[in-house]
């Protein structure tokens, strides 16, 4: 079966936690001392206590290679791909897009994008993988816990791929 990209199908419809709520992910990307550099592909959801997906949020590969070949290396976001990538249909629209220079990056998501306002209250975690053609692999994770009591922040640290990644919620 293959998901659709609209979240509505993979959230729980119900909750009253929260009228909207927006997430705001800096992440690192090193730049790297290496002979042949490529920027990495790089994977962001939200994932439930279960470790199943509850929102992708970004895919960011190489979106505008000929004939949609950039996908070809999207399956070495190997966990996101095992647990998402390969029922949906790339690209996705509004979770797509180009990927990113080495330097401190960020991305911002309101509730209709993630669905976090739908979310019952739990522990969660956003995840970000990244995987480098001719180079590494990483998986960060960064758990939290709904509901918010106002804004929060919440960070871990990659080594290789991935350098300091935050996830800032605001209710």
């Amino acid at each position: 079966m293959k998901l659709q990209h609209t979240l509505a199908l993979t959230l729980p419809m119900l909750s009253s936690w929260a009228v909207g709520a927006d997430l705001a992910v800096k992440f690192e990307i090193p730049q790297l001392n290496v002979a042949e550099y490529h920027r990495p592909y790089v994977a962001m959801w939200l994932e439930r206590a279960d470790q199943s997906v509850a929102a992708n949020l970004s895919v960011l590969y190489d979106v505008k290679k000929k004939d949609n070949g950039g996908t070809k290396w999207v399956k070495d976001l190997r966990t996101w791909w095992r647990k998402a990538g390969r029922d949906v249909e790339l690209p996705m629209d509004g979770v797509s897009g180009a990927t990113r220079s080495a330097g401190e990056q960020t991305i911002s998501f309101g509730p209709a994008r993630t669905g976090i306002d739908k979310l019952p209250a739990g522990d969660y975690k956003l995840v970000i993988e990244a995987a480098r053609e001719s180079g590494g692999r990483e998986l960060v994770r960064v758990p939290f816990t709904l509901p918010l009591k106002g804004k929060q922040t919440f960070s871990a640290r990659g080594k290789e791929e991935l350098g300091a990644v935050s996830l800032q919620i605001t209710p």
